[in-house]
């Protein structure tokens, strides 16, 4: 292993220990106590809102949006599979053939997709409103992280500049709006016991 691969995983280790003290939060917390009487069934509720309600026919801010919803999707896939493959080179195993080209192409896509977004953010005043400097941190990090993950399988010789950019990913999830890795599981919970709980969701046809 070369220094980077220890910085990487040194990063790594300060973002898990971040995260975990989120995690910890999040625990403690608990359930809302909710003094409302049941009127529904709360596991399908939040097996609906994991599922279902993520549609983007159930999101207003998605079906009048298709085509930022896509290129986000298209976005978050790309950056669950850079992450993979971080693991996949600190454990450095190379990936060759077919599917380091189909990965690049993917990633390609996602970076360009993630440029777009960022693009927009600044572009359109409604979003450039609401928008703060951790939105701009946030995206700039992970599409920076995809950038140099398609140069890394590209060109083994980028390995110094993808783990950087990796370490400084890991160090700034804990602390930006890239904790949601975390609070998106609690918040969609959150929102399907609920609506659950009033008999809302699931959705049923009558």
């Amino acid at each position: 292993m070369i220094w980077y691969h220890y910085l990487t995983i040194a990063a790594l280790l300060v973002c898990l220990i971040g995260l975990s003290f989120h995690l910890i939060r999040l625990v403690r917390l608990g359930a809302p106590v909710d003094y409302s009487r049941r009127r529904g069934e709360v596991t399908p509720a939040i097996t609906y809102s994991f599922l279902g309600a993520m549609s983007p026919g159930k999101k207003e801010s998605a079906y009048l949006h298709l085509p930022t919803y896509a290129a986000g999707l298209l976005y978050h896939m790309g950056t669950s599979a850079s992450v993979i493959l971080l693991f996949v080179y600190l454990l450095e195993v190379e990936i060759d053939g077919i599917v380091r080209w189909a990965l690049m192409g993917l990633l390609a896509v996602s970076t360009v997709n993630g440029m777009a977004i960022l693009v927009k953010r600044m572009a359109v005043k409604p979003l450039k409103a609401l928008s703060n400097p951790d939105d701009y941190i946030s995206n700039f990090l992970v599409t920076a992280f995809q950038l140099f993950t398609v140069a890394r399988l590209g060109d083994a010789a980028f390995a110094p500049f993808y783990f950087l950019s990796a370490s400084l990913l890991l160090l700034y999830m804990p602390i930006g709006k890239l904790k949601h890795v975390l609070y998106f599981f609690a918040a969609r919970y959150h929102l399907g016991l609920f609506y659950g709980w009033r008999g809302i969701w699931p959705l049923r046809r009558f």
